[in-house]
């Protein structure tokens, strides 16, 4: 019964993700791990006390990613992002490549305070947006795309509070966000910014030496808001008539963002969850932005991305099923005692695995699957955490490898494609195999010496 219960899972599983990674006929991803879930829970695979239990597993991460999705919806209706894809273009000065090393940053920090498929969603419109107004030929787009969005998504990895999976599991291996990034910051910016440079020397004869000069006075001219009048290229000269951003409504939400992600590190000493001050924080930019231009939540409601709730539900369901089916047990059988042995056994062995299993399966299931395995293995509470870092890190940097190895890559690719970008899985390899690997060693690398020193 035990066998066919596993075949069973493991067959759910793997239809799920391919489904997941196809998206025929534009199908929702959350639509294709709701469905396995039911299965596997009207099969007994998964009781109703597991189904209680991952409701309160997920709830505050989800809750706390939506909430930054929100904050970022508010943010676009009131032109920052458009601000920023003009100054983008002006502060690179004529420069191709001080506007690469803008982009990146630009990327980078976008999500640091949204998270990484918010960010591949709102930085690739403004890199595009950019690269056109300044002429930038089709074959030196890539360089910027390409290298943009895969720091977009590794930077999830050094706080902890940009990407479901990372929270999710972060409550699982009892590690607060502030010992999170004690740990984690400086061996994943490390590795972050030896991607970035290695992007560089790899795309360094595409990157354009010169080009076009924005002028600064063009930065007052924005883009109305008004949906009844025909949108101006967010980059473009437009007649004076056109509305300026709303320079006070614009400090005052900004100040609220940075606060609110402050307080994820100043509130987590006194145990206070993610999604609470983000709820708040997201909140307070609604009820400003309706008193100061009198736009409701109208747009909220509809933009919002609620299927995320019933992703890393069903995701997290079938994950359960292949738990309660012994997946995880075979895992700890093989890797448990090894991993066990040391640090660097542990920080390698769960890194490297973790990112051959993104890049074949998709880092979200992947990170949960080596997380719950991880919590079997009997480790003493320091190596349990250390090793759950090297599982973001192989999830959130080693799976760069492939476009599949994370819905932000399968987002971004799409993106391309819209906007008639040619971009192959060839062409995207042949860059990744030369960065991506180098990255992960540096990261893990630097996460032992790094854990090595602080904990000794």
């Amino acid at each position: 019964m035990l066998n066919l219960e596993f075949s069973l899972t493991i067959i759910v599983f793997a239809i799920t993700v391919l489904f997941i990674l196809w998206r025929p006929f534009g199908i929702n991803e959350s639509l294709p791990t709701i469905l396995g879930a039911a299965i596997l829970f009207l099969a007994g695979i998964v009781p109703l006390l597991d189904i209680w239990g991952i409701l309160g597993m997920i709830s505050g991460a989800t809750i706390t990613i939506l909430s930054t999705i929100v904050m970022s919806i508010v943010l676009e209706s009131i032109g920052f992002f458009r601000w920023a894809a003009f100054n983008l273009a002006r502060k690179a000065k004529g420069s191709g490549i001080r506007l690469y090393w803008y982009i990146n940053l630009l990327c980078f920090l976008m999500t640091m305070f949204f998270n990484n498929d918010g960010s591949i969603l709102i930085t690739t419109p403004i890199i595009l947006q950019t690269l056109n107004i300044l002429k930038v030929k089709p074959h030196q787009k890539i360089s910027y795309l390409l290298s943009g969005a895969l720091i977009a998504t590794a930077s999830s990895a050094p706080i902890g509070v940009s990407n479901l999976a990372n929270l999710i599991a972060l409550n699982i291996v009892g590690l607060d966000l502030n010992t999170y990034v004690a740990l984690m910051f400086i061996p994943s910016m490390l590795g972050i910014i030896a991607i970035t440079f290695l992007f560089y020397l790899y795309f360094k004869e595409s990157v354009p030496k010169k080009i076009p000069q924005i002028s600064p006075e063009l930065l007052g001219h924005m883009v109305t808001n008004d949906p009844a009048q025909k949108p101006y290229h967010p980059l473009s000269k437009v007649s004076s008539e056109a509305n300026f951003i709303d320079w006070k409504l614009f400090k005052i939400s900004m100040v609220i963002v940075v606060l609110t992600r402050i307080s994820f590190f100043v509130l987590a000493p006194f145990h206070i969850p993610t999604e609470i001050p983000s709820i708040i924080g997201a909140l307070l930019l609604i009820s400003l932005r309706w008193a100061h231009k009198g736009i409701g939540p109208k747009d909220i409601l509809k933009k919002t991305p609620w299927h995320i709730i019933f992703f890393a539900f069903g995701m997290y369901v079938i994950i359960y099923g292949l738990h309660n089916t012994g997946f995880t047990s075979m895992t700890v059988e093989k890797l448990g005692s090894s991993v066990s042995e040391n640090r660097f056994n542990a920080i390698f062995i769960m890194g490297l695995l973790l990112s051959v299993m993104s890049n074949l399966f998709n880092n979200l299931p992947s990170v949960m699957i080596g997380t719950i395995s991880l919590t079997e293995m009997g480790l003493d509470p320091q190596t349990l955490q250390v090793a759950y870092l090297a599982n973001v890190i192989g999830a959130d940097i080693g799976s760069l490898l492939l476009p599949m190895g994370t819905l932000a890559s399968l987002i971004w690719m799409f993106i391309l494609k819209q906007n008639k970008i040619p971009l192959s899985w060839g062409q995207y390899l042949k860059a990744t195999i030369l960065v991506i690997p180098a990255g992960l060693l540096i990261s893990l690398f630097s996460l032992y010496v790094w854990t090595q020193w602080l904990l000794g």
